[in-house]
């Protein structure tokens, strides 16, 4: 599926987004947004509450969910456990 808007395509797989992570506050959300940005994935945020307002994390309320385009998932699990030392080579 694709759809045209003022001479730009988008890609249905470009519309999908998957979880690449879990974190506990901005700091670490950023450090991985910057990672994988800087490898040319695009990267989302979800949380249940703006860090901004509320500067805390306690029992789950301040995770972030980390989002990934669904088409660059693979790449970015890659990198993500090379960078974590997971890699099995």
């Amino acid at each position: 599926m694709t759809v045209t808007k003022d001479d730009k395509t988008i890609r249905k797989r470009d519309l999908e987004f998957k979880e690449i992570a879990k974190v506990q506050g901005s700091i670490e959300a950023e450090v991985i947004r910057s990672f994988l940005e800087s490898n040319g994935i695009s990267v989302l945020f979800r949380g249940l509450v703006v860090q901004s307002v509320h500067a805390f994390t306690a029992d789950g309320l301040g995770q972030i969910r980390i989002l990934v385009p669904a088409g660059d998932f693979e790449t970015a699990r890659k990198l993500m456990e090379v960078q974590n030392g997971e890699s099995g080579s």
